[in-house]
């Protein structure tokens, strides 16, 4: 009589089950999203749309077709490809040609996270990633503001009278209330900006969905936002208050944006609980020197991913020892292996 063959999970114990995959979570982020996705469309008119559908598309489109060119098991329903298409359109200007979007999810799918091995082991966020790169490549489209329909702006299917952000304004020395911004216009996204960063509020709506369902934590965004709230409070420049530079400082820009949404992607950031409040302050940190000091108005995009970048470092350093491990004991491991190596 054959014996029975059993197979063993030898997995680290102990082991949770959940409901929870990555689909699962990809759906979250979505439906966060669509507060901002709404606004924008509001604010900026249906090609808001087009630019969504066809980065979408295209994000699929080409994560599909590479793990089928590579015979690597499918993977577009997880969500991940959609997301990365919807984010990267998000930190687009509304007037960004239909084309664009295309080579941005180009970049981002396949050369940032399917040639690293796909979901999971992309070691910089791929939208990120790719607004960096239409950024630097097309600098003058990626820094071209439409008038959004608050503030009376014209039509964007058709060529669109452009105007300074606030960011761009505070970068330059002006006066945001002299060009009739106010607190309550730039929270509730009357103002001209990259298409998903401009309403406060919609973002916040997002950020406190994907906090109530857990998707992510409060470590990473606090750490961030509060980061440049403390520095921008402690340091006004031109001649601002300090609570009238900070405030403009945080409801301006992708700060809202970048740390709800970006700087929270699983892969690229620490997974240390400690780790993850460092990581949010050198992203906050980042943020401010780039502002202050750099070449461009804004800083997040570029903090966030260098940031990525340190991730490793940080989980390295903030790793806590096994329970019941001293360090006589760890210096005693590495000694030992170096001794097996030599």
């Amino acid at each position: 009589m054959k014996a029975k063959e059993y197979t063993f999970d030898a997995s680290y114990q102990p082991q949770v089950r959940t409901k929870t995959d990555t689909s699962r979570i990809m759906l979250d982020v979505i439906i966060a999203l669509v507060p901002a996705m709404a606004f924008a469309v509001y604010q900026f008119g249906f090609k808001v749309l087009a630019l969504l559908a066809i980065s979408v598309a295209s994000a699929v489109f080409f994560e599909w077709g590479y793990r089928k060119l590579m015979k690597k098991p499918g993977s577009i329903n997880d969500l991940s490809a959609c997301v990365t298409g919807i984010l990267l359109v998000l930190c687009l200007p509304v007037d960004a040609p239909l084309w664009m979007p295309v080579i941005g999810t180009f970049f981002a799918i396949v050369i940032v996270k399917q040639l690293y091995g796909g979901i999971g082991k992309n070691f910089v966020n791929p939208a990120l990633a790719g607004r960096a790169f239409l950024f630097f490549s097309w600098t003058a489209t990626m820094t071209s503001w439409a008038v959004p329909k608050a503030l009376g702006g014209v039509s964007v299917a058709a060529d669109a009278v452009t105007m300074a952000t606030p960011l761009s304004i505070l970068k330059e020395g002006g006066d945001i209330a002299a060009q009739g911004y106010d607190y309550l216009d730039m929270f509730l996204g009357f103002m001209p900006g990259s298409i998903g960063e401009i309403s406060a509020l919609a973002l916040l709506i997002g950020g406190a969905y994907l906090l109530i369902r857990k998707v992510i934590n409060w470590r990473i965004p606090v750490a961030f936002i509060g980061t440049v709230a403390v520095l921008t409070f402690i340091f006004p420049r031109n001649g601002y208050a300090n609570l009238d530079w900070m405030l403009y400082n945080l409801l301006s820009g992708g700060l809202l944006l970048g740390a709800f949404f970006m700087a929270t992607d699983y892969s690229s950031s620490p997974v240390t609980l400690n780790g993850q409040l460092l990581f949010g302050f050198g992203c906050g940190a980042l943020t401010v020197l780039i502002r202050y000091f750099g070449g461009f108005p804004e800083g997040v995009s570029f903090a966030i991913l260098i940031m990525n970048l340190c991730a490793w470092a940080i989980d390295k350093g903030t790793r806590g020892r096994q329970f019941g491990v001293t360090k006589e004991d760890l210096k005693a491991a590495k000694k030992a292996a170096k001794e097996a190596k030599a």
